[in-house]
């Protein structure tokens, strides 16, 4: 019996030691930090900037309080998130102000709350006779008399920058290039240099992926807005005045209209409790699903807590890869397959089918791998070249590439963690 037991023992000892070592021999994939970790909430107006008016109400207090309800839903049900806010009590701040607290607070998403107004409603009441003079004749003509209504606009709205204000996008990114781009030490703010190409590139597309974070959640917004039942007008491109702020922002960034104060009917909801707490409970939803489409393809630290040191790493919009084959120039056979560490440039993405014979990969030696992707549920092809041993020929690969017309192409590390939107 002793003998049986040596044995048992001896043989579980020894497949568990395998298990340790085998398990011990796989690579460590470093854990990254989450990419919704500070969220910026901005009451529009305040103080002396009322904002727009009702008839028994104004839109600084009625952002206000919604921002407030917002904020303590996130805090609540968000503990790994860090909320920040450009006001808690009725003051005005200048929207340069408002900008700086959201950039030094390290913003990963930015949302502006406000209200919607538009003008009353005129239309005829009936009609008076007026004499005017027509020459030495004097002619009798009716004159329509007016009355006026409260506007019956109503729906919700929720905006991002327009295209138009890239320049303007990628310029704050520029000035905050050490915060997005987490360059804590001397050394490497040393190396970033707005004026460099590959910073260029780095930062083109951050603002590109930043873009289309917006965009997502807009459309999660007023997809929320919806399921309640309220009039949505939409998610739109905006670059009005009072929009500024989304450009001056340097992280994704969306304004709410919540509804129209200057309709009786929606000032009466937008200042009731149950209305409130709806509103803020679907910006809290539509937040709730953003974060969670960046977190699905991620391999992220639950651990860490927000105060932490930060990876600023960005996430690009939810991009699913469905197929992927590599095609090859005319006359060349593919290359063998990539080390495991190897720089590769991403060209572009396009809804456009490119085989193997195309012009436009005619000048480019060696194959160019084709992935089909799911972009904001559109398909879309994505063409990667190269497999490149340094990072110093792949920035050279860079450079041919945009003289060759690739304008957007940049690099995509082995790990795909130092270039921000690598996936894409």
């Amino acid at each position: 019996m002793s003998w049986k037991r040596f044995w048992i023992l001896g043989l579980g000892a020894i497949t568990i030691g395998t298990l340790f070592i085998h398990a011990s021999n796989k690579p460590v994939v470093p854990r990254q930090e989450k990419p919704l970790r500070t969220i910026v909430i901005d009451a529009g107006h305040g103080g002396a900037d009322v904002g727009a008016r009702g008839s028994y109400s104004t839109e600084k207090e009625l952002t206000l309080q919604v921002a407030l309800k917002l904020g303590k839903l996130l805090e609540e049900n968000m503990p790994d998130v860090k909320v920040v806010y450009t006001r808690k009590v009725d003051r005005f701040d200048d929207p340069r102000l408002k900008a700086q607290i959201a950039n030094d607070a390290k913003g990963d998403l930015f949302v502006s709350i406000h209200c919607n107004a538009a003008p009353k409603t005129r239309y005829v009441t009936g009609y008076k006779n007026v004499v005017r003079k027509k020459g030495k004749k004097k002619v009798t003509v009716k004159q329509p008399i007016y009355g006026y209504a409260a506007s019956t606009a109503k729906g919700t709205e929720t905006y991002i920058w327009a295209t138009t204000k890239n320049n303007a996008k990628m310029e704050t990114l520029k000035q905050n290039s050490v915060i997005v781009l987490d360059a804590n030490s001397e050394e490497t703010k040393q190396m970033m240099d707005a004026t460099d190409p590959e910073t260029f590139i780095l930062l083109n597309t951050l603002r590109n992926a930043f873009f289309d974070q917006s965009l997502r959640l807009s459309t999660l917004v007023e997809d929320e807005f919806t399921k309640v039942g309220r009039i949505s007008r939409g998610a739109r491109q905006r670059n009005e005045k009072g929009i500024w702020v989304l450009s001056a922002t340097a992280m994704p960034s969306v304004l709410v209209e919540l509804g129209f104060i200057s309709n009786p009917e929606e000032e009466d909801y937008l200042n009731s409790a149950s209305g409130q707490a709806e509103t803020a409970n679907c910006l809290y939803k539509a937040i709730k699903k953003y974060k969670d489409e960046l977190e699905r393809f991620g391999n992220y630290d639950n651990s860490t807590p927000p105060s932490s040191a930060r990876n600023r790493q960005r996430n690009a919009p939810a991009v699913s890869v469905s197929k992927k084959t590599t095609i090859s120039p005319k006359g060349t056979t593919p290359a063998p397959a990539k080390p495991e560490l190897a720089f590769r440039v991403q060209l572009l993405v396009s809804e456009k089918y490119y085989t193997p014979r195309s012009a436009i990969f005619k000048k480019l030696p060696g194959p160019v791998e084709r992935e089909a992707i799911i972009l904001n549920k559109k398909k879309r092809h994505k063409y990667i070249w190269g497999n490149f041993p340094t990072e110093a020929k792949a920035a050279a690969a860079v450079r041919k590439a945009k003289q060759l017309g690739f304008k957007d192409a940049f690099i995509i590390d082995p790990q795909n963690s130092l270039r921000p939107n690598a996936q894409l």
